[in-house]
């Protein structure tokens, strides 16, 4: 499938969201990958993992990119040769990839309802302004999990928890934004949040 939706929250950021309707066959096909792209993707169990991987990948070519423009640091965080920001996320049938001029982080994931049985482990101010028995409790848990998986991926520093460091401020599930806080090492981050809900998922992104 062509891509799904780009989106363009200011000047200096796009983000693109891919529909992975296609064979993995049919995604590896035109792609040119690195060795250790290639050993990475061959190595992955799951042809759902594989695909999104590859989906990724022809997001760059969206962009403009290839895989060899990629590269990621010891913490797992990805960045482009060109000293672009870029975050990547995949989940289930859908990927996205935000490239800004300033750091940015991207999440997407599947509405379910078992999210609330973790809710307790990433969420700590928000229960002041949520309610169980809304029917929108799922989908706002889900925004916040992807805004703080989203900042957790901008921040890249191990020991940072997603409970007790980042705080994201009410929204209604119509605002489509709101604002998130990184609170860590008595440094306090603000951050641009943007959130948006379609088939089923949710995507947020943050930025500077």
């Amino acid at each position: 499938m062509p891509l799904y939706k780009t989106i363009q929250p200011d000047s200096q950021t796009v983000v693109k969201i891919w529909k992975i309707a296609e064979s993995y066959d049919d995604l590896m096909q035109p792609l040119d990958l690195k060795p250790n792209s290639l050993k990475r993707v061959l190595g992955m169990k799951s042809e759902l993992h594989q695909r999104g991987f590859l989906s990724v990948r022809h997001l760059l070519r969206e962009f403009g990119y290839t895989d060899q423009d990629l590269y990621y640091d010891d913490n797992g965080k990805p960045y482009l040769k060109d000293g672009k920001h870029i975050s990547i996320t995949h989940s289930f049938i859908f990927s996205g990839v935000i490239i800004s001029d300033a750091e940015v982080g991207i999440d997407i994931e599947k509405q379910r309802p078992k999210i609330t049985i973790i809710a307790h482990k990433f969420v700590d101010y928000e229960f002041n302004y949520l309610a169980e028995n809304n029917v929108d409790y799922i989908n706002k848990l889900t925004v916040i999990w992807c805004i703080k998986e989203s900042l957790y991926k901008l921040f890249a520093t191990p020991g940072m928890l997603f409970r007790e460091h980042f705080l994201v401020i009410p929204f209604m599930l119509e605002d489509k934004e709101t604002v998130a806080w990184i609170d860590y090492q008595n440094k306090k981050h603000r951050y641009n949040t943007h959130f948006l809900e379609f088939e089923g998922f949710t995507c947020a992104f943050v930025t500077t």
